[in-house]
């Protein structure tokens, strides 16, 4: 299913209002897009969705610079291949310094309001809820155990994993979205 433009454009105006549904739309329709585009550079899952989540912290943390004469997942996509390129750089650079160390001889890392997927989410026997997090990866299980088992607020969580707001946000918003998809080919 395609999606106009102008309906793409319309979300990301709505996202530099700073309106978490935007943000979602925009997180699930671009998100394969830019895994996918990492999956094939780095040929590692892990690594893809890390770079992704990335790509999406920035992109939201950026909204406002986006312009319109390009398209969005353009420019995602500039973004993301960025982000891999610095970090290939820090791992370069890390190793450079392994190795000098080495030879002389030194040895020494929000919105509040709920979604349809938080609906969706709460609706569910704790059992079998429990059972469809459990069939999510292990840092979706421990976002989604934060956020709704901890019941931390979004700060609690930046500060409890060390990561900023955005990539907290991001990791939220796509571990509801896996855990929503779970649910609904279950109970389908």
């Amino acid at each position: 299913m395609e999606i106009k433009p102008s309906t793409i454009l319309s979300e990301i105006e709505k996202a530099k209002e700073g309106k978490q549904s935007a943000y979602n739309f925009l997180l699930n329709t671009f998100w394969n897009e830019v895994y996918k585009f990492q999956l094939k550079r780095t040929n590692d899952e892990y690594e893809a969705e890390e770079i992704t989540i990335q790509t999406f912290s920035k992109a939201f943390d950026k909204i406002a610079t986006y312009k319109k004469q390009y398209k969005f997942n353009t420019w995602l996509i500039t973004i993301s291949k960025n982000i891999h390129i610095d970090l290939l750089r820090k791992r370069e650079s890390s190793i450079r310094s392994q190795i000098t160390r080495k030879e002389d001889g030194v040895y020494k890392i929000p919105d509040e309001n709920p979604t349809p997927e938080d609906a969706l989410i709460k609706e569910q026997n704790l059992t079998q809820l429990l059972r469809y997090i459990k069939m999510l990866k292990p840092h979706y299980q421990e976002m989604i155990n934060l956020r709704y088992f901890q019941e931390m607020s979004y700060k609690e969580m930046e500060e409890t994993l060390g990561e900023s707001m955005n990539n907290v946000k991001v990791k939220l918003l796509r571990a509801r979205r896996l855990l929503a998809d779970i649910i609904q080919k279950a109970e389908g």
